[in-house]
């Protein structure tokens, strides 16, 4: 746990270590110069900054102030920002509402779904959702089911946008909105069966979403069951505006997903992937859903904002984004960051009524950075995910934000949120043999041109540093060991490795 003291100590030690004497940029460890001339990476594709936290020591950096894209380190950003922004207590949620008349458990109308981020509604927190709404005497729908996304704006983001790679299907593609109904992914479950067949069933059973495979099979193991995945063929139903009726006994009618490529041997697998419509997805869970409580709808599923005078009859909140930090930063968990992110430009929007929530939430983090002194010359936001082509940021600003962070008092959330070296997240098969094991607080980042490490790492003496690391080349899938043997050897020998002893003759500060 980050140790706490006193708010003006924090600040001398803020100012000071911002100020510090800097040892030579370009004197790198030994063994991180050994592991890039083994590697073939020159020096300046790597970028390094090391930053005292609760004692009085020069900084050190290595290109430190070069923007430089980040990775998933880019997380930090949006958690920090959204920590101090928001609070650990900030919620998302989820409302039935309507407008319409209840007689004799028929509503009269229409019944509006609206989504106000929150980051949980899966199958069961929606059956959850219905069974409020059936206990308040509702059993037949006249009307149509509306979904409202207009918690952020626009409503869909995702629309016309290009997809980021060869796989949009995969969860860490998600585009998130603020009806985020099972996170956008249909769940199914996969099974090889004796005969040579692959079979495939929603989870839960899903009126009107059919499923037929051409799929062979291969001797992989089942943990590793996408690596003969190819793309599937979707048939979709008539889109929402020209859908007819929809019954409660019969759902979106007609969406056929034919699955391709192969599937180990002697496997069954519950996935969950992006092929549905996302309200497609939502209508079918709400009619199967539904039904399970006797209900029934005798309507369509219309994408549109509740009209005025809806009545509100029920809600549903998730779990504060305090305690969803941990599964967003440990295991890096892109579709909940860009749904955090977003929440960071909602408190502007009614201000602000022609900018996107994206404009506003890169505002909230512009001013974040500027309000605790850090230049924001060369960062860039996206989506505050990493996973961006365009997000950029330099070592040191992302050093400097740790270091704010853990002054701050709101440390213990995000320092319980990163993964442990060697333990458990994204870490857990990195650094297990050393002395940052069970101690290094770390958030890696990875793309096809990035590796970065940021986070905190205690030295020999047992005092905290903020370190952010970073290498940005087309070789960086090769250059993880250049990132693990720079935290190993701080946590092995301290700051010694980076500068001469000399540099250290300052007093601590406790």
């Amino acid at each position: 746990m980050p140790l706490k003291a006193p708010a003006l100590a924090a600040a001398l030690l803020l100012a000071a270590a911002s100020t510090a004497p800097v040892s030579a940029q370009e004197t790198l460890p030994p063994t991180v110069q050994a592991t890039l001339a083994r590697l073939g990476l020159p020096a300046d594709a790597f970028a390094a900054v090391a930053l005292p936290l609760a004692h009085r020591a020069p900084a050190w950096e290595h290109r430190g102030r070069v923007a430089m894209q980040p990775g998933s380190t880019m997380k930090l950003v949006t958690s920090v920002v959204a920590l101090d922004v928001l609070g650990p207590n900030h919620r998302g949620h989820t409302e039935l509402r309507s407008a319409a008349p209840l007689v004799q458990g028929r509503l009269q109308g229409d019944l509006v779904l609206k989504g106000g981020a929150d980051p949980e509604l899966g199958a069961p927190q929606l059956w959850a959702l219905l069974l409020d709404l059936r206990q308040r005497g509702v059993q037949h729908i006249e009307g149509d089911l509306l979904l409202d996304r207009t918690h952020f704006r626009p409503a869909r983001f995702d629309q016309g946008l290009p997809p980021f790679d060869d796989a949009p299907e995969f969860p860490y593609n998600v585009i998130p909105d603020a009806l985020f109904t099972a996170g956008n992914l249909l769940s199914f479950e996969l099974s090889a069966q004796p005969d040579g067949r692959v079979s495939a069933s929603a989870v839960p059973p899903l009126p009107g979403v059919n499923f037929t495979s051409t799929m062979t099979l291969n001797s992989q193991p089942c943990t590793a069951w996408s690596s003969g995945w190819l793309p599937a063929a979707v048939t979709a139903a008539p889109t929402p505006a020209t859908a007819p009726a929809v019954a409660s006994t019969e759902g979106p009618a007609g969406t056929q997903i034919e699955l391709r490529g192969s599937f180990p041997r002697d496997c069954t697998r519950r996935v969950a992937l992006q092929l549905l419509d996302r309200s497609e997805l939502t209508a079918a869970l709400f009619s199967a859903l539904w039904q399970q409580h006797g209900g029934t709808w005798a309507g369509r599923m219309r994408e549109a904002p509740a009209p005025a005078g809806t009545q509100l009859l029920a809600r549903r909140e998730a779990r504060p984004w305090g305690e969803l930090l941990r599964p967003l930063n440990k295991t890096s968990d892109n579709a909940l960051t860009r749904l955090l992110y977003l929440e960071l430009g909602v408190p502007a929007m009614a201000a602000q009524p022609q900018a996107s929530t994206f404009t506003l939430a890169e505002q909230a983090v512009q001013g974040w950075f500027q309000r605790h002194g850090i230049p924001t010359e060369g960062l860039v936001m996206d989506n505050g995910s990493g996973l961006s082509r365009s997000e950029r940021i330099s070592a040191w600003q992302m050093a400097r934000l740790l270091q704010v962070a853990w002054a701050g008092p709101q440390a213990s959330e995000l320092h319980m949120s990163l993964p442990t070296a060697g333990v458990d997240g994204t870490m857990r098969n990195r650094l297990k043999e050393g002395p940052a094991t069970g101690w290094a607080r770390l958030k890696t980042g990875t793309l096809r041109n990035v590796v970065a490490l940021a986070g905190y790492v205690r030295d020999p003496q047992g005092r905290p540093w903020a370190v952010a690391l970073m290498v940005n080349h087309e070789q960086a899938a090769a250059a993880r060991p250049v990132l693990d043997s720079f935290v190993d050897d701080f946590a092995r020998h301290g700051p010694y490795v980076l500068w001469p002893a000399s540099f250290m003759q300052q007093p601590d500060l406790h």
